[in-house]
């Protein structure tokens, strides 16, 4: 299960895309980065940053050994006060649209973003691993212009999966969910990865339909109704099945 905590000090708004974070202290004397269910993307956003971040969390504990590392994910409940400690109307007005819950993330104190021109680095099958999840989510925001990691403590971490899962915003079909998903070629890691095919066969094992099932019953109800979670399962399930024509595609991109 997620923890759940509840801000008590809005901090700062960390002005970065749409999504328009906010920096806060919770009632666990904790710091999180929070995305905002009333910020322009809405809570499909959120919905992606728990399934994908999630996802990438269990197959962290399932291959140890691969560094595959997310910041711990919680639900956080915003109260409308909050919102009355910033004075910038264009981040106060989604700030008390976001009263209630809300995705933190676990801050990073002092991490740098993620360059591939200097800085930690992950190995070859770090990034074919980090490859494949974004090519198996359809992660559309992991490229050159915008990485979406962090390097912390001399490793490499990966935030901001709000882009995933990005056909929910044009309805779900697990009939049109076997895509080989051509945006692969631009992922930032993909010079350094090792064989995509290779990191199929180590991951791909650990995905089925109970870990499917219970990361999406992560989500809460009002941002995902039965009906819509079924839907979703079903599509992550049909990209799964074999073969796995995103692998295909990411390795054909990787080779050229």
């Amino acid at each position: 299960m997620l923890r759940t905590v509840r801000a008590t000090r809005y901090v700062s708004p960390l002005r970065e895309g749409g999504s328009v974070p906010a920096l806060v202290e919770a009632d666990d004397d904790g710091l999180y980065v929070v995305k905002l269910a009333g910020a322009a993307q809405g809570t499909k956003a959120l919905v992606a940053e728990l399934v994908v971040g999630e996802l990438a969390r269990a197959l962290a504990a399932a291959e140890p050994e691969l560094g595959l590392l997310v910041p711990e994910l919680v639900l956080i409940d915003l109260p409308i006060e909050l919102s009355h400690a910033e004075p910038d109307p264009e981040i106060q007005d989604p700030l008390a649209a976001s009263a209630g819950r809300n995705v933190g993330m676990d801050f990073l104190p002092r991490a740098l973003p993620y360059t591939s021109a200097s800085g930690p680095q992950p190995d070859a099958e770090l990034a074919a691993a980090i490859v494949w999840l974004d090519a198996f989510c359809e992660n559309v925001d992991r490229t050159p212009r915008n990485p979406n990691m962090l390097t912390w403590h001399g490793r490499v971490w990966l935030i901001d999966h709000g882009a995933g899962l990005y056909r929910q915003h044009a309805g779900l079909d697990p009939a049109k969910a076997r895509g080989r998903f051509a945006a692969i070629r631009d992922h930032v890691l993909l010079p350094r990865a090792a064989s995509i095919v290779a990191a199929d066969e180590r991951l791909a094992r650990h995905v089925d339909e109970p870990l499917l099932r219970r990361i999406v019953g992560l989500v809460p109800d009002d941002w995902l109704d039965a009906e819509r979670a079924e839907l979703l399962v079903a599509d992550l399930l049909a990209r799964h099945a074999e073969p796995r024509d995103f692998v295909e595609e990411a390795e054909r991109a990787r080779t050229a």
